[in-house]
């Protein structure tokens, strides 16, 4: 295990209605890959990087749900996330991390910056592309 970078504060970001005090696990469905469960939960430590998460969650549910932001903090051990760092972008600076212990919720955050319109289609055509290229497995 590679030691992270930073110690917090931690962001989540889904399209998930949650309360303070509940639990995010691994084991469940992707937000982005529903066919794929997930053996890891993921966080960062970039409220922005979190609410990108939560509106390419909403785009890949079909519009379904709203893009949340959650204050989070990690319930054990947790590591860089190595489908990022490294791989894509050397030394982690997208702050992004993995755990497969809970992550718990602290608060529900509102005053992250929202994708204007024009970012949110750019984000729609590069996930379609990723999909016909084949390659949305880079999507977590």
């Amino acid at each position: 295990m590679v030691d992270p970078l930073d110690e917090g504060p931690f962001y989540h970001g889904t399209n998930a209605d949650l309360r303070v005090g509940d639990h995010l696990t691994a084991g469940f469905r992707s937000n982005y890959r529903p066919e794929i469960v997930m053996n890891h939960i993921y966080f960062t430590a970039l409220i922005d990087g979190a609410g990108l998460a939560a509106e390419i969650a909403v785009e890949l549910a079909s519009g379904e749900g709203t893009p949340r932001v959650y204050l989070v903090e990690p319930t054990g051990v947790f590591e860089n996330d190595p489908n990022v760092t490294d791989k894509k972008f050397p030394g982690n600076p997208t702050r992004s991390y993995r755990s497969t212990d809970p992550l718990l919720i602290v608060e529900e955050i509102t005053d992250w910056t929202r994708l204007s319109p024009e970012a949110l289609q750019m984000w729609r055509e590069r996930l379609a592309t990723l999909r016909e290229e084949g390659r949305d497995e880079i999507i977590n």
